[in-house]
């Protein structure tokens, strides 16, 4: 199955149109890496509580941090396709912008192996973010979470990827 405008092949799905995990046995071990970004809204109240320590439920972005690397590490658990990883290197970073009264949570994926870990660091994103949400949702429960992509990727045969 080819996309005929970008004649891109779809990796995941064979000849026949059935899910495929996709062989990297001959590939290369290089090194790799991977960004992602997601973003949560919230009210100037809620996000006030974050930033002065007053949630109930405690250390919103310590426990949100961990729930991100966890997450990354058995990416391959909840994406059926995905290759169980080697993870070298996850880190989660949150960056609060008061103005538009949101969390901007980023994630950096690293290893040396056969595939790349674009589906880590989405995940890793997503699951901060599901955190930041149930850390908070008794506060806000109309927060919104958006904005989840890939922005970098490097290594393999592909080289190096920037959105």
């Amino acid at each position: 199955m080819t996309n005929k405008e970008n004649k891109v092949a779809l990796s995941h799905v064979n000849q026949q149109g059935e899910a495929n995990m996709v062989d990297v046995t001959e590939k290369s071990m290089t090194s790799r890496s991977a960004t992602a970004i997601g973003f949560i809204k919230m009210t100037q109240e809620t996000l006030a509580l974050i930033n002065q320590g007053e949630n109930k439920k405690g250390d919103v972005f310590a426990v949100a941090r961990i729930a991100g690397i966890q997450a990354a590490k058995k990416c391959s658990d909840l994406i059926p396709l995905c290759h169980p990883l080697m993870l070298t290197k996850v880190k989660i970073d949150f960056e609060v912008d008061e103005k538009h009264s949101l969390v901007k949570v980023s994630s950096l994926c690293r290893l040396t192996g056969q595939t790349g870990v674009e589906m880590e660091a989405l995940t890793a994103v997503s699951v901060a973010c599901l955190t930041l949400f149930d850390m908070c949702k008794a506060a806000d429960p109309e927060m919104e979470i958006f904005g989840i992509k890939v922005l970098t990727k490097e290594g393999g045969k592909s080289g190096k990827w920037q959105a």
